[in-house]
């Protein structure tokens, strides 16, 4: 990873006198170097400073952020055992607020909701809630492995997704508005798979990532898996927009792969893992392990500046008005620890309780 007038360039692994050959005759021509000037460019573009430290060393690991708005957010997380349920924090009118969901010794991993309402959250334990008009609901679900992801294109089309943490005994459910059902699964997603994340564009338009380089794309009619060419990687996260849908992973080292509607292609290998994306019409974010954050641009991905937290990142949303907003901590252990919550853009009044 070598700075550049601001930014940070990723390389795939290789010696270390190959990778400075490389980073020399790349990045010459652009007149790098040390000095004073480098850190001012990197704080006007993308650096540390621009990045809002809303809430830091939370008693458990903030897992998932989502809202209507940038007035309007919501993030989620592990139970710390407080007698005070797993993380569920509003902001609204300029303040936090945590919710009491009425939850026990469950981690929340995902939200996800409509302008308006309902709000969906999903954890362990086979764990779906859906909070409206100030009330927590729990379904009854078809298992009891754990929910990472969902998303949906209505209140009454959503998909939800998960299986075990190792990995295995993966699932796609799908909700029509008063109950969960399974779907059937592709002969090509095991029973050691998991299915981690799901996103769309529209009703019959949905990707799923998955253990072992998987993907899942509903197309309206039917699930059918298609497999990354060339990679072994957990796809951890995956998220679109009309022009293409990104997925981000990895094993050692991180991978990032896009596919523009005809297949999926590697496109960057960054020497952290890779666990969360966000994509909007016009922005792309991914984020992992040491506070790595990478910003797609039209000509490639560059680190994002140098990272504001040293926690684990797990996902990131996109707010309407293009604010970032990325959660995190140590959550590869039970109980989980030290949330965080980042924010890029306007100034957010408030800090998390």
């Amino acid at each position: 990873m070598v700075a550049c007038e601001g930014r940070w360039y990723y390389f795939p692994p290789m010696s270390v006198v190959t990778r400075g050959l490389l980073v020399c005759l790349l990045l010459a021509p652009l007149g790098c170097g040390g000095g004073d000037d480098d850190d001012d460019d990197a704080d006007d573009d993308g650096g540390v400073s621009d990045w809002q430290v809303v809430g830091q060393d939370q008693p458990a690991a903030l897992l998932s952020v989502w809202g209507s708005s940038e007035s309007d957010v919501w993030a989620v997380g592990g139970d710390p055992g407080d007698d005070g349920g797993p993380l569920v924090f509003h902001y609204e009118g300029g303040e936090w607020t945590r919710l009491d969901s009425g939850e026990r010794g469950v981690d929340l991993w995902w939200v996800f909701g409509f302008e308006g309402g309902p709000v969906f959250m999903s954890g362990s334990a086979g764990t779906i809630l859906r909070y409206q008009d100030g009330a927590f609901e729990k379904f009854t679900t078809p298992g009891v492995s754990i929910v990472f992801g969902m998303w949906g294109a209505a209140p009454d089309d959503v998909w939800a997704v998960g299986g075990n943490n190792g990995g295995g005994s993966g699932f796609v459910w799908r909700f029509d508005g008063s109950e969960w059902a399974a779907a059937e699964l592709p002969a090509d997603i095991t029973g050691e798979d998991t299915v981690w994340k799901v996103a769309g564009i529209a009703a019959d338009d949905v990707w799923m990532s998955a253990t072992a380089a998987k993907t899942l794309h509903w197309n309206g009619s039917s699930l059918d898996a298609e497999l990354v060419p060339g990679s072994g990687a957990s796809l951890t996260s995956v998220g679109g927009n009309a022009e293409r849908f990104i997925a981000v992973g990895g094993d050692i080292f991180g991978e990032i792969f896009e596919n523009a509607g005809d297949g999926w292609e590697s496109v960057l290998e960054p020497d952290e893992l890779m666990v969360g994306v966000a994509v909007s019409d016009d922005q792309a974010y991914a984020v992992g392990h040491f506070g790595t954050i990478l910003r797609r641009e039209s000509d490639g991905w560059v680190a994002d500046g140098e990272p504001a937290t040293e926690e684990n990142l797990h996902a990131a949303w996109i707010d309407p008005a293009g604010g970032v907003w990325t959660v995190g901590g140590q959550f590869d252990a039970r109980p989980t620890t030290s949330g965080v919550l980042l924010h890029n853009g306007n100034v957010i009044e408030g800090s998390l309780p």
